[in-house]
């Protein structure tokens, strides 16, 4: 008998923008798989803390590297693509034998997410059900008060995490924008969003819509330590009647 795969999009992080949908197959789980750095319970996890079943099986999935390695290491692309192998097998034996697993994850299961490792490892040999969500951007910009995007502009989701020089072009040309992967990254952004001319316009949303939400101007956050959920917006400023 085969079982199934669910990933579970949990949204930004407030339990009251969970979808009806994703609560119910998070409370009705007989087992449940999630990401976590080791030694942490993981955000995933947290996020569901209170709503499980007494008798839920965990399946906690512990990266092996987070931040230990260069991302222009070699051995992180290396050292991930096995740790996913493994986990993927595991998950694929179980659901062979008849377990239907939730994975829950952060924001929405295809956008920036871990899920995306193990389901493009499995399609095709189990069956998939994935549950869309609510992102962490759409919950950064609402936190701001205005609206991101107007008429035609192009609204363009970038990685802090790019080179200097290709993350300044890439601010350049956006008419709205998003800065995702901050974290270490904070200074180079700053750099490139002046480079670029936008940087008197920029906000910096950290931990949009949970307990812990920071909102305000970035020019107000010189020097400052971002958390790992934090985002770096430009509004458009295109047509409007």
């Amino acid at each position: 008998m085969t079982g199934k795969l669910i990933g579970v999009g949990l949204g930004p992080g407030d339990p009251d923008l969970m979808s009806v949908r994703a609560d119910r197959l998070i409370r009705g789980a007989a087992t449940i798989a999630y990401f976590r750095k080791k030694g942490r319970p993981g955000r995933a996890r947290t996020a569901v803390d209170g709503m499980l079943r007494g008798d839920v099986d965990e399946i906690a999935m512990e990266y092996p590297v987070t931040t230990e390695i260069s991302l222009d290491d070699p051995a992180y692309n290396t050292t991930l693509a096995g740790f996913y192998e493994e986990v993927a097998t595991d998950v694929r034996e179980r659901i062979e034998a008849g377990a239907e697993i939730v994975v829950p994850c952060e924001g929405d299961p295809f956008f920036y997410g871990s899920f995306m490792h193990l389901y493009e490892r499995l399609r095709g040999h189990v069956p998939v059900e994935v549950v869309p969500a609510i992102t962490g951007m759409s919950a950064a910009w609402t936190a701001t008060g205005h609206p991101i995007t107007w008429g035609d502009d192009v609204l363009s989701v970038v990685m802090a995490t790019l080179p200097e020089d290709l993350l300044e072009a890439r601010i350049r040309d956006a008419d709205a924008l998003v800065v995702m992967k901050i974290g270490r990254n904070m200074e180079k952004v700053r750099r490139a969003l002046r480079a670029a001319g936008k940087f008197d316009r920029a906000w910096l949303v950290e931990c949009a819509s949970m307990a812990e939400e920071c909102v305000m101007p970035l020019a107000e956050a010189e020097g400052r330590s971002v958390p790992y959920f934090s985002i770096v917006l430009v509004h458009g400023q295109g047509r409007r009647p």
